[in-house]
């Protein structure tokens, strides 16, 4: 059986089919950071949400001040958690951000309730859209960061963006869907078109605010997926 045939075969004991049209069965999740304060994390659990990323570094000259204490509330009652770093590809390499983002708080243990690093890759705030980068040199800095994340926890990253973004900045590279869980941004009724050989999406941020704090996600699964995707299995 071909290498992808596999890969898929195997996901498919965990994942489900590809969203259908706001179809958020799945254990519900929410994305934050500093911008959202001092969060009531034992509200945040009493609401139903099962698993959040909490935003730990920013290039290589920014730790984001409330992660350890973001990371240490959702712990504490009990949420499926891990770290992501946003991407800055116009000021270091992929394997410098990754090393960076693995030393404050993105790292990865078989403990069940660590997820994968998330890799939040989207439109520059402050400059050129695509950070001045190629398409093929975009692509190569993923890489960097992917393989440099690979080779110190065992675990490919996350990757998160939107499929416009990934379009516009990879030319719609599908060299990443064999490895990276996605992890797509789509405001709307439904998930929309995903990014090149990807076959489904992994979470889904359906929303920029909701009844919890920070943006609103859901699992592409149910809740022993969930726990099998933190365990590495």
């Amino acid at each position: 059986m071909a290498k992808s045939l596999v890969f898929l075969s195997l996901l498919s004991a965990v994942f489900a089919a590809p969203f259908e049209p706001r179809q958020l069965d799945g254990p519900k999740g929410i994305d934050v950071s500093h911008y959202q304060g001092t969060i009531d994390w034992s509200s945040v659990a009493a609401n139903g949400i099962k698993f959040v990323f909490i935003k730990a570094t920013e290039g290589t000259t920014f730790l984001d001040p409330n992660f350890s204490e973001n990371y240490d509330g959702a712990t504490k009652v009990g949420l499926i958690r891990g770290g992501y770093h946003f991407a800055h590809p116009d000021s270091s390499s992929g394997a410098t951000q990754a090393d960076y983002f693995l030393a404050h708080g993105g790292g990865w243990t078989a403990d069940g309730i660590t997820l994968p690093g998330m890799l939040d890759i989207e439109y520059n705030d402050d400059g050129a859209e695509c950070y001045g980068l190629s398409a093929s040199a975009m692509v190569s800095w993923i890489k960097d960061f992917s393989n440099t994340y690979h080779s110190k926890t065992g675990r490919y990253p996350i990757i998160y963006s939107t499929t416009d973004w990934w379009t516009t900045c990879t030319g719609n590279s599908a060299a990443f869907a064999d490895d990276n869980p996605l992890f797509i941004a789509h405001y709307a009724s439904s998930i929309g078109t995903i990014p090149a050989g990807w076959p489904f999406a992994t979470f889904w941020q359906y929303a920029d605010s909701g009844p919890n704090p920070g943006d609103q996600d859901v699992f592409n699964g149910d809740a022993a997926g969930l726990s099998k995707m933190a365990k590495g299995s």
